[in-house]
This record gives C-alpha cells, structure tokens and sequence, in this order.
C-alpha cells in the first residue's frame, strides 16, 4: 500500500541521535513483518512433525498469514484516517508481539493458524505505516536515506527468513522462530509512541464500508479453505469442499457488485478502467504466485527427501536474494531510463529460463548444483518488481494512486497464499501419479529385487527398498514438471505486460510502498 497521503500538517522533524533511534525502530517493524513472510518456509516439516499434521496442513502456517495481511492492506489507509497514524503503528507493533508469543505457545494447529491470522492482520499494517512514518519523521533532504533503509528492509528480511527459521529449528525449537519477535515488538513499540506521539496524524472520521469489508473476509477466506482442505477431502467429491467453493464464488461476486456502486469503497475497483494497470498486476500477480509458490516447494523437497536440515534448506532457498539485493539499486535506476514494460519482459523471461534450468533436477545434485540457480534467479527479480509498480501508479489518476498501491499489494499478497496451496498439492497429486506410472515399470527382470535379497535383506526390506526408491524418484520427476509449469507461468507474465501501454508519467518509487 502507498503511504498514507493524508499527512497535509508539517511537524518539526527528528534531529540527531533521536532520529536514527526511531528510524532503526520503524526499520525493525517492517524487518520483523517481512520476515514473517518467509521465516516459517524452511520450518513447515519440523511444525508438521511437532504437531502430528499432514505436509499440506502445515503450509496453513504461510497461508494463513498471507492471507490475513492481504485483507488488511486496503484498510491500513482507512485505520490510519481513524484512529491516527502512529496510534494504529504502535498499536500494531504491540499485537504483532502479542501474537507471535501465542503461535509459539500453541500446543495444536488451530491456536497456531489463529495466531497466524492475528500476526498477519497486525504486520500488514506495520508495512506501510512505517515507510509512512519514516517520512514523516525524516527531514526532506534526507529522505532518500530514509526510504533506503526501509527498502533495505525489505530486501533483507525474506533472505534471512529461512535461514534463521531454518537455524532455529535445527538448534532450538520450531516455536523460537515465533518467540524473537516478543521482545522486540513489546520493547519497540512504547519507545515509538513516545517518541512520534507529536507526530500523529489530523483524524479523518470516513465512514467504513463494512459490508464490503464483510464480503472481503468472507470471499478470501473461502477461497483459501478451499485450497487448504480440497486435497484431503477428495476436492470436490466433498460436499463441504463445494459449499465453501460456492461460497467463495458468490462472495467474489457479491464483493465485486458492491464495491463498485458503493460510494466510499473500501476497494476501489475501478482503477481496473485503466489497462496499464490491470495487464501489470495480471503480469504481478502471475510472477508473483509463480515465485511464492516455488519458494514453498523447494525447501519442503529437500528436507523431506532430499536429506537437508531446515538449516541448510533455509541457506539454499536464501541464495534468491544475494544477487537481487545488489541488481536492485540498478533496476530502480534503468526504470526511468528504459521503457519498463522491457525491463519487465526481460526479467520475466529471465525467471522462466532460470526455472526451466532447474526443471531438470536429479535426486544425485549436491548442494552447489541446487543452489546455482537460485542464485541466478535472483539477478532477474528486480527488474520485474520494480518496474511492475512504475507501471501499475503511472497508469493510474494521482488521486487514485493510493487505492491502486493497496489493491496491487492486496492481489499480489493474495496470489501468493494461493499460489502455495495450489503447489502444495498439485505436487502431491502429481507424485502419487507419477508414483503409479513408474511402479509398473522399475525392476521387470527383478535383477534389482535379487541383487537385494541376495544381501541378505528379507522380501519385506526389499521390497521397502524399492518402494523408497521409487517414491524419491516420483518426487524428483513431479517437482521438474511443477518447475517447468512455473516457467510456462513467467513467460504467460512476460507477454502480458505488453497489453500495458508505456506509462504517461513517472512515479515517484516512495508512493509504491511494499
């Protein structure tokens, strides 16, 4: 979401020590948001294990929490117009902490993904209020600095994520990924309102669209049920799987009719009447989902049957970011240089020639073989992500700017929590299939099966052998071909963004907001 637009009162701003005390608190806010995104991906095997679930229950961890921000993005604008920027920052903080000291206490997965859902609603509001209230606090000549280390936040947070909740897990235990937020969200958040207390925002009584925020909730919610049970309940053979498809679907268009004769939506769609706008969050959400999705299937592939630690899970998966880190100061300043519908396209087809490289895996690929294409990979994401936003706010009215930032992010964060359980079970169906069609096919001379048995293993152990055999296989042959889908997927994205025309005027990358 943009930063909040309604800060029309200019307050003497922070000098000194003072301004770089809250300017690492506001960082540290958005840190911890953002490594909630990614800290719990390498952890899913050890919370399943833990807590006696299924693989596919255990990735309602992510979703759970994707989810729950991406219904509170639209409303931070809203909460913040209400009840005043810092109180709502503050507040935030505070439940963020509260929260996280409840997933880690939970003892079963229903207070954990409550929890989640909890610790989403509160860190999608410290997003962008912290981009919001570091310029406010900044002075104008040091702004740029100010939305440096906001940025660097952002970049830094989702690679560290899996390495720290991997090290965690593998030294501690899974609920300590949860329990390092306590201390610094508790301890942050009265140093905050003290200090940006004179700061708060003038409050703006807008009437609240509860109806649609209902329709909102209900919709997203469905839907990501939906997605969550339908592998465990036969998907729609499952009379609840149907009743919860129809109610997404009636609520999706219920939400649609309302928003858009509702005088003071709290979606406003109809920055959709802007094609640069809907073809760039169409190429977002697809790119996006596509990423999210792969993030999720790789560490749960290597610690599941690759042998991997969540440590060492977690250092693969991390590689995504070195390279993105370093390219992103460069996309952001080719983006007003070059048509970024090419700077889009190219980064696109990079992500697609990268997943194409690693759609051809084998189970005997050591580390480096694994890593060095997720290394790879990162060079190409800032050229879709940064370019994606100049087009998506170019494309739109200013005055539409900040409904078009909170409904980009809302799609973007929405397509990743599906993304994650469609992955999630497609790779399962798919093994299972794969599974079925190899099983016909290993051993017909039953040379293997003697050679075995010749060892000295009984006709239990052998065949126990080749079933572990031929079930590693499957999953190697059913994550190539979900990679090489995720391929097809970034290059559908690459060729989208060509239905945006060229933005008629450039944007300011500080309205963009996460």
């Amino acid at each position: 979401m943009s930063a909040v637009s309604a800060l029309q009162d200019p307050v003497a701003p922070l000098s000194g020590t003072r301004l770089w005390l809250i300017a690492v608190i506001l960082a540290a806010a958005n840190f911890i948001a953002v490594l909630d995104m990614t800290i719990a991906n390498v952890s899913v095997a050890s919370i399943s294990g833990s807590l006696g679930i299924s693989s596919s229950q255990g990735t309602w961890v992510i979703t759970s929490y994707a989810v729950a921000e991406a219904i509170i993005v639209p409303l931070t604008g809203w909460l913040a117009g209400r009840f005043g920027a810092v109180r709502v920052f503050v507040s935030a903080m505070a439940l963020f902490g509260a929260f996280s000291a409840l997933c880690g206490l939970s003892p079963g997965l229903g207070m954990l993904v409550f929890g989640r859902v909890m610790q989403g609603l509160a860190g999608g509001s410290l997003i962008p209020l912290s981009q919001t209230l570091l310029m406010r606090v900044f002075p104008q000549d040091k702004a740029p600095t100010a939305m440096a280390l906001w940025a660097m936040t952002t970049l830094v947070a989702p690679i560290l994520g899996p390495i720290l909740g991997g090290w965690l897990c593998d030294n501690y235990a899974w609920p300590v990924i949860f329990f390092i937020n306590v201390p610094l969200a508790l301890m942050c958040a009265p140093i905050a309102w003290r200090m940006l207390a004179r700061f708060e925002t003038p409050l703006v009584k807008a009437p609240m669209d509860g109806v649609g925020l209902a329709l909102l909730v209900v919709f997203v919610g469905a839907l990501q049920l939906m997605l969550d049970l339908g592998k465990e309940h036969d998907w729609f053979a499952s009379s609840g799987i149907r009743a919860l498809a129809l109610t997404a679907a009636i609520g999706f268009a219920a939400f649609l009719i309302w928003e858009l004769t509702e005088r003071h939506p709290i979606v406003d769609l109809r920055v959709f009447r802007h094609r640069g706008f809907t073809a760039s969050v169409a190429a977002l959400g697809l790119g996006y989902g596509a990423m999210f999705g792969t993030n999720v299937l790789i560490p749960l592939w290597l610690q599941s049957y690759m042998g991997y630690t969540p440590t060492w899970a977690g250092m693969v998966t991390a590689w995504t970011g070195v390279l993105a880190v370093v390219a992103a100061p460069v996309a952001g300043k080719l983006t007003g240089r070059f048509d970024p519908r090419a700077m889009i396209c190219a980064g696109l087809l990079w992500l697609a020639g990268v997943a194409l490289w690693r759609s051809i895996a084998t189970t005997d690929m050591g580390y480096w073989q694994i890593s060095l294409p997720l290394i790879v990979m990162g060079l190409g994401l800032p050229f879709f992500f940064v370019p994606v936003t100049a087009i998506a706010l170019g494309s739109v009215e200013e005055r539409e700017m900040a409904s078009a930032a909170g409904l980009q992010n809302f799609l973007r964060t929405l397509s990743g929590a599906v993304a994650t359980s469609v992955v999630n079970t497609s790779w399962e169906n798919e093994t299972t299939h794969m599974h079925a069609e190899l099983a016909g096919k290993v051993d017909q001379s039953g040379e293997t099966a003697a050679a075995l048995a010749a060892s000295g293993l009984s006709p239990d152990a052998v065949r126990q052998s080749l079933d572990n055999l031929l079930q590693s296989q499957s999953v190697m042959l059913a994550t190539n071909e979900l990679t090489a889908i995720v391929a097809a997927v970034f290059a559908l994205s690459a060729l989208i963004i060509w239905l945006a025309p060229r933005p008629a005027r450039a944007v300011d990358m500080s309205q963009a907001g996460h």
